[in-house]
C-alpha cells in the first residue's frame, strides 16, 4: 500500500481513512491532467532557483508529459490506498525516476496544489462553456432572423397582452446569454489568478519565483497575498457557480417557454419528434421530456451557489477539510451545464414554429394598444383613447389592425440582432483564451 504524503509511520484507521478520503479519488480524476500541468510549471521554477538539479528536470518533465497524456485519454487511475491525485502523480514519478520524483513537492503544500488544480480545471471548463454558449447564441440569432416576421401573442400574468414575434422570442434568449457571458467573464477573471507558492497559506522560506509560474501557466496575475490565496478556496467556486446559475436560469426559462408553447392549448411551436417521448398508455403522447429534464437540471444548478456558501460561509481564514466537500458538488456541475447547453442548442436548431397563430380571433385583443396609440396620434388624449377602446372591446365593436409598425430599437420591427451579436463577440474576445492555451501548449511541448 502506498504511503500517504503526510504519513510518518503510525497506522491509519481504515474507517477514518474511508471517512476522510470520501469521494476524493473519484473527484480528483477531474483534476488529474491539471495537477500534472501545475507540477510541470512548479518543477521548472524549482530548477531555475536551484532547488532541482538541471539534469533531473528533463526526465521529470518527460515523465509528467506521459502522465498528462494518460490523464487526457481517460486512462489515469488513482490506485487503491493512494489518497489523492497529488499522491498518485508523485508515486508514479518516484517509481520511474527514484529520488527525483520525491523532490517535486518542495515549496508547495497540497493546499496550494489543489487550489491550483481547481483553477486550471475551472478555466478550461469555462472555455468549453463559452464555446457552447456561442453555438446556442448563434442558433437563436439565426432563428430570430429567420422568423422575425412571424407574430405570436405576448403575455403578462399568463394573459394575452400585446403583439410579439418569434424574432423577439428567439432574440431575447440570445441577449440573455450575452449577459450570462458577462458574469462568466467576471468569474473567469477571479479564477485566472495563480495561487501556487502560497503553500499552506503562509508562503515558504524557499526563494520561490511565483512570477515565473504565473507566466508559465498563462495566468493573468497571481493571488499576491498568500493568506488571501487560501481564502480564495470556496470563493472562486462560489463565484463561478453564480455564473453557471445565471446560464442555468436562462436555459430553464427557455425550456419552460418551449414546453408551454409546444402544448396543444398553445400550439405555437412543434418540437422535433426525436426529442420527445411517448406514454406507456396514451398512444397520442409526444412529451417534451428533454426540455423538462433541462428545466429540472438547470433549476438544480441554480442551487449550487447556496450549497457552496453553506459549506464555506462560517470558516475563518486558513485551510479546513470542510472545503473538500465543495468538490463533490462543484466539479460534476460543469458536465451538467454543458449537457444542457448542447441539448438546448440541438432542439432550438430544429424547432418548428406556427406561422399562423394570430389567425385565431381569440388573439384579436392583443392589438388594443395599437388602436389606442393610433387614436393618440390622431389627437385624442391617451386616457380617453384607452377608455374608448376598452368600451369597444366590451361591446364587441373592436376591429383589430394587425399591421404592426414598431420601429424603435429592440422592437418587433428593429430587433437589433447585429448589436446583440457584437455585444456577445466583444465579451468573448475579452476572455483571451489564446494566451492560456499557448502557455499550456508550451509546457507540454
Amino acid at each position: 500500500m502506498a504511503q500517504k504524503l503526510w504519513e510518518k509511520g503510525a497506522a491509519v484507521d481504515a474507517d477514518i481513512e474511508r471517512y476522510t478520503v470520501g469521494r476524493d479519488r473519484e473527484m480528483d480524476l477531474y483534476l488529474a491532467k491539471y495537477d500534472v500541468l501545475g507540477s510541470m510549471a512548479h518543477i521548472t521554477m524549482l530548477s531555475s532557483v536551484g532547488l532541482l538539479d538541471k539534469d533531473e528536470l528533463k526526465p521529470l518533465l518527460d515523465e509528467l508529459r506521459s502522465i498528462y497524456n494518460l490523464a487526457d485519454s481517460g486512462c489515469f487511475v488513482i490506485e487503491e490506498g493512494v489518497e489523492d491525485v497529488h499522491s498518485q502523480v508523485e508515486l508514479m514519478l518516484t517509481r520511474k525516476l527514484g529520488d527525483a520524483g520525491k523532490k517535486i513537492h518542495s515549496g508547495r503544500s497540497r493546499n496550494d496544489q489543489i487550489l491550483l488544480d481547481l483553477k486550471l480545471f475551472t478555466r478550461a471548463q469555462i472555455q468549453e462553456i463559452v464555446a457552447l454558449i456561442g453555438d446556442l447564441f448563434d442558433i437563436l440569432i439565426s432563428q430570430s432572423n429567420r422568423y422575425k416576421d412571424v407574430m405570436l401573442p405576448g403575455y403578462t400574468h399568463l394573459q394575452i397582452a400585446m403583439p410579439s414575434s418569434f424574432g423577439l422570442w428567439f432574440g431575447a434568449y440570445a441577449e440573455s446569454l450575452a449577459d450570462d457571458l458577462q458574469l462568466l467573464l467576471a468569474a473567469y477573471r477571479i479564477c485566472n489568478r495563480n495561487p501556487l507558492g502560497s503553500a499552506a497559506g503562509y508562503g515558504s522560506s524557499f526563494p520561490l519565483n511565483r512570477t515565473m509560474t504565473t507566466s508559465l501557466l498563462g495566468f493573468d496575475s497571481m493571488n499576491y497575498n498568500v493568506v488571501y490565496a487560501q481564502m480564495g478556496r470556496g470563493k472562486m467556486e462560489r463565484t463561478t457557480a453564480f455564473a453557471m446559475a445565471g446560464i442555468a436560469a436562462t436555459l430553464s426559462k427557455l425550456a419552460f417557454d418551449a414546453c408551454l408553447f409546444n402544448s396543444q392549448n398553445f400550439g405555437f411551436v412543434k418540437l422535433p419528434d426525436a426529442y420527445t417521448t411517448g406514454s406507456s398508455i396514451m398512444p397520442h403522447k409526444k412529451n417534451p421530456d428533454v426540455f423538462e429534464l433541462t428545466r429540472a437540471k438547470c433549476n438544480k444548478l441554480q442551487g449550487l451557489p447556496q450549497q457552496i456558501t453553506l459549506i464555506a460561509n462560517n470558516l475563518p481564514s486558513g485551510y479546513f477539510r470542510d472545503l473538500q466537500i465543495i468538490k463533490e458538488v462543484f466539479l460534476p456541475a460543469f458536465d451538467e451545464i454543458k449537457d444542457c447547453l448542447v441539448m438546448t442548442a440541438r432542439m432550438m436548431a430544429e424547432i418548428k414554429v406556427n406561422e399562423h397563430i394570430l389567425d385565431d380571433p381569440k388573439y384579436a385583443p392583443i392589438f388594443s394598444v395599437e388602436e389606442v396609440n393610433r387614436l393618440v396620434r390622431e389627437g385624442m388624449p391617451f386616457r380617453d383613447a384607452y377608455r374608448k377602446v376598452g368600451l369597444d372591446i366590451e361591446a364587441g365593436r373592436f376591429v383589430p389592425d394587425a399591421n404592426i409598425r414598431h420601429t424603435h430599437e429592440g422592437s418587433i420591427g428593429n430587433l437589433c440582432n447585429e448589436a446583440i451579436t457584437a455585444l456577445k463577440q466583444d465579451i468573448i474576445s475579452r476572455f483571451d483564451f489564446d494566451k492560456v492555451n499557448q502557455a499550456e501548449q508550451n509546457l507540454l511541448r
